[in-house]
């Protein structure tokens, strides 16, 4: 059932409150600041800690283009912790109930780190919804290392030991060893620090089932190719979706390109914003990606045969 909105001005974000089946959600819709939008609306899905207000320069370079619509999913933001026995095919589900009540039945995709997860599953299951998707660090299974790794972060936010957690979990996400050739490495970094030790004890019990949903879950099955067209993309010195785990997830669908972005790593969205706003549009405009001087390689994708079985995710 689509919703009745009152007119926007590209100044002025409405907020939507949403339910699905039982379960809080909501969107934030921003109108383009250009009269007569050249690409369909774009769809943002973040990634831990992120919510639908926090897109920033993203945000603000890709509303020149489109109408955008920002996504507290359940479990997210503004719902409350969504158990963790639900799976990202809930989400996608929630997903496609929001773009309805909206109004938007055909966008684009914009997803980060988990996220990448819930569109994934979109492309799969409402292909007719997707016109062109962006999966920015993503995978297709966890890695032991990391799957060690993110298991410790779990524990150490349940004993209270909120600084450990906070150290540990930025370990993940920020290549240290590399942070000096990285794009505003050190600030991204103490960022995170300052974000993960001021979790609100809602927050922390979000990110808890949602990080255990991840551990528990086959997040997704890559033997049904998404048949939108897909740009997978990371940073050069990713050390959690790594270069070769998105390149890998990329040969997974059918009509796919990678790129791997020079001067950062698996915080991609807040290292080199400018850049990957270029990168996202040159791609839904159908605009050539050869020769990007912020890109180590853009090489278009071949599918490969589905993946052997197992444990799925996806960032």
């Amino acid at each position: 059932m689509t919703m009745t909105l009152p007119p926007l001005t590209p100044a002025e974000p409405l907020v939507i409150g949403h339910h699905w089946r039982g379960y809080r959600c909501a969107s934030r819709l921003v109108h383009s600041h250009s009269p007569e939008p050249r690409l369909a609306p774009v769809v943002l899905i973040g990634g831990a800690f992120q919510t639908k207000e926090s897109w920033g320069r993203i945000e603000r370079g890709l509303v020149e283009h489109a109408d955008l619509l920002t996504v507290d999913l359940p479990g997210w933001g503004a719902g409350e912790p969504l158990p963790e026995r639900y799976g990202a095919d809930f989400m996608a589900d929630a997903l496609c109930h929001m773009l309805d009540e909206v109004g938007l039945p055909r966008v684009n995709v914009l997803a980060g780190s988990y996220g990448t997860a819930v569109a994934y599953l979109l492309a799969q299951r409402r292909p007719e919804r997707v016109a062109k998707m962006v999966l920015a660090g993503t995978m297709t299974s966890i890695p032991p290392t990391a799957r060690a790794a993110m298991q410790r972060t779990v524990d150490l936010l349940t004993a209270g030991r909120v600084a450990e957690f906070a150290d540990a979990t930025a370990a993940l996400l920020v290549n240290q060893e590399r942070i000096g050739a990285v794009t505003r490495g050190s600030r991204v970094h103490r960022f995170l620090i300052r974000r993960m030790t001021s979790l609100a004890p809602d927050e922390i019990e979000q990110h808890l089932t949602n990080t255990r949903r991840l551990l528990q879950h086959q997040m997704l099955d890559p033997s049904q190719a998404p048949t939108a067209p897909v740009l997978v993309t990371t940073g050069e010195h990713d050390i959690f979706t790594t270069p070769d785990l998105c390149r890998e997830l990329a040969a997974t669908c059918a009509d796919s390109w990678f790129a791997k972005v020079a001067e950062a790593d698996h915080m991609l969205l807040l290292e080199r914003p400018d850049e990957l706003v270029d990168l996202i549009l040159r791609f839904l405009h159908g605009r050539p990606l050869a020769g990007l001087p912020y890109c180590r390689s853009v090489e278009r994708v071949s599918p490969t045969p589905a993946l052997v079985a197992g444990p799925r995710w996806r960032g």
